[in-house]
Order: C-alpha cells, then structure tokens, then sequence
C-alpha cells in the first residue's frame, strides 16, 4: 500500500519527537490535518489538492515537531544570547593577551628565535579565540537544553540599577587634567632617572634605569613628543569632544613613541646594561640577564599595549561624541 502525502508528513514529523509521546502527537496531528482537508474539500476543493495545500500551509515538519515538544532551535536563545555575548567578549578581551604574553616569555627566556616566536604566537592566539567560543558556547548549549524551561540562575533579572554611566566622551577638565599631570610625572621621572638615577646601591651610587646613551637626541624627541600630546589634549578640550582628526593624531604619536621604543629595545638601547648587574647581587646563575630579558619582554608587552588601548580609546571617544551630536 502506497503511503499518501499525510503518512509521509506525519512520519517525518515524527522521528523527533521521543516515543512516550510519539503515538499521542501522531494521532492529534493526523485528526487536525483531516479535519482541515474536510474543511476544504467541504468548500469544493479537489481532495488531492486539499491535502497538498493543508501540508504546505503546515510548513516543515520537523519545525512543526519541535514546536510540539518545546524543543529550540537555536543554539543560544535569547534568554541566554546576551549573558553569553558579554562572556565571550571579556574572554577574548583578556585571556588571548594573557596566553600570547606568557608564550611569548617563555620562548624568549629560552633562546627561540623571532620567527619561531611568531610562528607559534598567532597558532595559541587563533587557538586560544577558538576554544574561548567553542566552550563558552557549549556550556550555555548545556544549560540551555538541560533546563527545560527552568530558571538555573544564570542570568538575573534586569533592575533600573543595570543601567550603565554614560560613557566619557574625555573632553572634560579633570580628562585635561589628567592628561597633563600623567605627561608632567612621566617628564619628570624620566629627567630624574636621566641627572639623579632610578635606584641607589652602595657600591655604584645612583643608577638609571633607562640607558644614558639615550640622552640628549632620544630623550629630547621623547619630551618633544609629550609636548605634542599636551597640546593634543589642549585641543580636545577647547574643541569640546575627540574627532576623527585629533583621534588619528594621536594614533601617529602613539606609533612613533612606541615603535622608537620598541626599536631601541631590540636593539638592547633602551634600558641601562649596567642596571640589573648593579641592583642583583652577583649570582652564577646569571639571573642579572635573565631579569634584564624578562623586563624588557615586559616593558614591550607595556609599550604595545598601551599604545593600542590609548589609540582605540581616542577612536571610541570621537565615535561617541559624533553620535552623541
């Protein structure tokens, strides 16, 4: 016997709903679609033209399915998308930092060269994105399928008291403030450790931190530098708001103080070979070097990243005001 349009509806409606209630549903499904065939066969349609229009009103059977056992079909609902988002954002925003920072560490301190640092960098970078989105979204899969419409405490409910500050638009006086407080300490501390010194041993005296080779060319274009950033934020402040010019102002300042910086650390001008020897007791381990490499992957690292956060701040803040307008 030839299975009509109605059997195979029902049969593939069927292979999804679990079988306590597969006799039950099968049944209730087969009296509505006949009830709805009579109706319009009732009305003069054709019985074979009926069935075909009732099953495609109908629409996919396995959707119709999981209406009927509430079953979702998404893989993070909108009771959890939010909570899951916000998550997965902080995660990324933390751990591949944290991850490419330690490889990058330990390879150093072992001898590695560049390229293999590189190299094995960008694989635990996209590894470390790629596993933070699978786990994240398999555990709020988990709880989401496991509850059952239950509340598991995940995600609280919404008070007035959520709603967040608006954000600065780093235009105000106390931003002015301190901006020329920060660049007046850093100016300062550097002209310290360039005439007085950073630390005091009882063998060496005074001894800088940053190398004296530094002084007066690179230090000079340093301070000249600060004093463009000054001004920068002069001009943001009698302007109102951060635009898309003064953010890409800075970005140009941020990329020539860091990338000298970082020039000079490769090239091992930056920070003072006597420094780390003076400071450390004399070891035969060698530990003078080993903290003189570790401190400047770490002055790196410090130089990048605040680079990076201060120009994508600039940016965001433009952004704000110009939709702020």
């Amino acid at each position: 016997m030839n299975a009509t349009l109605t059997d195979r509806y029902i049969d593939a409606a069927m292979r999804t709903v679990p079988e306590k209630q597969r006799a039950d549903l099968a049944a209730e499904l087969r009296a509505s679609i006949d009830d709805q065939i009579d109706a319009r066969t009732a009305e003069g349609e054709p019985q074979d033209a009926a069935e075909r229009a009732v099953l495609t009103d109908l629409g996919d059977p396995d959707k119709l399915a999981a209406g009927y056992t509430d079953r979702p079909l998404w893989l993070i609902g909108p009771r959890y998308y939010l909570t899951w988002w916000r998550l997965t954002k902080l995660l990324w925003a933390i751990v591949p930092a944290c991850a490419v920072f330690g490889v990058t560490l330990g390879m150093t301190i072992a001898g590695e060269s560049f390229g293999e640092i590189m190299g094995t960098v960008w694989a635990v970078l996209i590894g470390v994105i790629v596993h933070i989105g699978f786990w994240t979204t398999l555990v709020f899969f988990i709880i989401e399928r496991s509850e059952r419409g239950a509340d598991s405490g995940v995600v609280s409910a919404w008070k007035i008291d959520d709603l967040p500050e608006p954000k600065d638009t780093g235009a105000k006086l106390s931003d002015l403030v301190a901006s020329l407080v920060f660049l007046a300490v850093a100016a300062g501390a550097i002209l310290w450790d360039h005439f007085v010194g950073f630390a005091y041993t009882t063998e060496s005296g005074w001894v800088s931190f940053l190398a004296p080779q530094l002084w007066p060319w690179w230090i000079g274009a340093l301070l000249v530098l600060m004093l463009f950033e000054a001004l920068l934020a002069i001009s943001v402040y009698a302007k109102g708001a951060w635009d898309v010019g003064s953010a890409t102002i800075n970005l140009i300042l941020n990329i020539v103080v860091a990338g000298g910086a970082l020039w000079l650390l490769s090239q091992q001008q930056l920070l003072n070979p006597e420094f780390f020897p003076a400071v450390i007791p004399p070891d035969p381990t060698d530990s003078a070097e080993t903290v003189t490499t570790i401190v400047s992957i770490v002055f790196a690292f410090l130089i990048i990243g605040i680079a990076i956060w201060d120009s994508i701040d600039a940016f965001l803040k433009a952004r704000r005001a110009r939709l702020a307008c």
